[in-house]
């Protein structure tokens, strides 16, 4: 199988095209490498999956991996109306994984901007190109911060969510509903996933695991929001990569209505207190966190928890990494990389 995986020297990108790889599916992933944070993390990925940095700078230019006969990378924006287009033409994907955006929540109450020209104007590009190039599936990253300030629990993906509290998560409800209206007008097989909180290796600098595990080892104290009050859904990246493979490698939507369309939650499928969790980063480095306790920030929840009994109904998904054994391997690996 042919696929293309946007976002590939992302964090969750950079996992599924490497799972993928091991596979032996055809991959061809795409990144514009934006300063959203450090972009060298961004490029050692790549550099894991054989792409040195030097031939990853290069725009529009497809550059074979040197470890992978069966991996291709493209540095290229997905709001690019000229070359992702081609892009398509020449490739012949089979399935689109559609895991490029703008992250962040709170960084979207300094950069509206980003948001609109990648997670809106980008997924438009892509779901056109898809539509033209007759794309078999299009699997796309949304988002657990569509459900806002839902108090019941767990989330579920027929809960209501017309309240989004961050550009971010109107953005990621935008998507679902620019994918709904495709699949409906050209019959275009989409499956959009509400990422639950994902950690691990290789992750994200502006994520709590990392933060935390960042500020302790340098004797820094961490930021706890909403005096420690928070709840998070943590999801390992194994177990998240797993739930988005088997669904790229199934040919068409499970669909139950006419329509090919289907939301599904990938997560953790329990909720973990973040003080339970700082706890267990404390205990695995040895060392006791200074703590900065701070009111709520705007644009975030209390509590995150995903049901995931529809994924694991209709892909068999089990999501079995216990947070502390996930929390010892992110800590192995940035030792490791730091």
């Amino acid at each position: 199988m042919k696929i293309l995986v946007t976002g590939a020297a992302g964090f969750i990108g950079f996992h599924v095209c490497k799972s993928l790889l091991e596979k032996e599916h055809q991959v061809v992933g795409l990144d514009n490498i934006n300063n959203y944070y450090d972009t060298k993390l961004k490029f050692d990925r790549l550099n894991e999956l054989g792409i040195p940095e030097e031939k990853a700078r290069n725009q529009n230019l497809p550059v074979q991996s040197a470890t992978h006969t069966n991996f291709r990378f493209v540095r290229m924006a997905l709001e690019d109306r000229t070359n992702l287009p081609e892009l398509f033409k020449t490739e012949s994907f089979d399935v689109v994984c559609n895991l490029a955006a703008q992250a962040g929540v709170r960084y979207s109450l300094e950069n509206p901007e980003a948001y609109i020209d990648s997670n809106i104007v980008g997924f438009l590009n892509i779901l056109e190109c898809c539509r033209h190039s007759k794309i078999k599936h299009l699997v796309y990253a949304s988002s657990s911060s569509v459900y806002g300030t839902n108090k019941k629990v767990p989330f579920e993906t027929n809960d209501r969510v017309d309240h989004p509290v961050s550009l971010y998560a109107a953005s990621k409800k935008s998507n679902e509903l620019m994918a709904h209206t495709y699949s409906h007008l050209f019959n275009l097989p989409t499956t959009g996933l509400r990422f639950f909180t994902v950690y691990g290796p290789w992750g994200r600098p502006d994520m709590a695991m990392f933060l935390f595990t960042d500020a302790i080892l340098n004797d820094r104290p961490i930021e706890v929001f909403n005096h420690g009050e928070l709840e998070r859904d943590f999801t390992y990246i194994d177990d998240i990569v797993e739930g988005v493979t088997k669904i790229i490698e199934t040919d068409t939507v499970d669909q139950k209505t006419a329509i090919p369309y289907k939301l599904y939650n990938i997560g953790n499928n329990q909720s973990v207190k973040l003080m339970d969790f700082i706890q267990s980063i404390e205990e695995c480095l040895g060392i006791e966190a200074k703590k900065e306790m701070l009111p709520m920030q705007p644009g975030d929840v209390i509590r995150t928890w995903a049901d995931v009994n529809e994924l694991i109904s209709d892909y068999g998904y089990k999501p079995n990494t216990p947070v502390k054994k996930g929390i010892a391997h992110f800590i192995d690996w940035y030792k490791n990389y730091y």
